[in-house]
């Protein structure tokens, strides 16, 4: 991968962390909020559950931002690291801070998605 196409995914992961990390910095809506109305307590859970679902999301996104920075600075960036092979470039133009081409990655969805089919049940006993 050429220079300036290196600088423009950096100047990109760069953009999208500084993002996230004032985002993660924003907490308020993880704070326990008390009511003697049991609905609201309800809609409050409810809120702070989708706040934490969304900061483990963003946490997540923020990691592999700073591994795809880490990938550019020793010269592996656009390389699977599964195959090897180069990823596409309509991938990264989507998703700059992906780690696996697409042939992988849809590999590995399937397997996440086929071992959450095999999770036995737990039976009351």
């Amino acid at each position: 991968m050429k220079r300036p196409e290196l600088d423009e995914f950096r100047n990109t992961l760069k953009t999208r962390q500084a993002e996230l990390g004032a985002g993660l910095r924003r907490r308020e809506a993880l704070a326990i909020e008390t009511s003697a109305d049991e609905l609201d307590q309800i809609q409050h859970a409810q809120e702070r559950d989708f706040a934490m679902g969304a900061l483990d999301r963003e946490s997540v996104r923020l990691r592999e931002i700073r591994a795809a920075l880490g990938r550019i600075d020793r010269g592996s960036f656009g390389i699977c690291l599964n195959c090897e092979e180069e990823i596409g470039a309509k991938r990264l133009a989507a998703v700059p801070w992906t780690a696996l081409c697409i042939a992988c990655q849809e590999a590995a969805e399937q397997i996440a998605n086929n071992s959450q089919d095999e999770q036995p049940f737990l039976s009351a006993a």
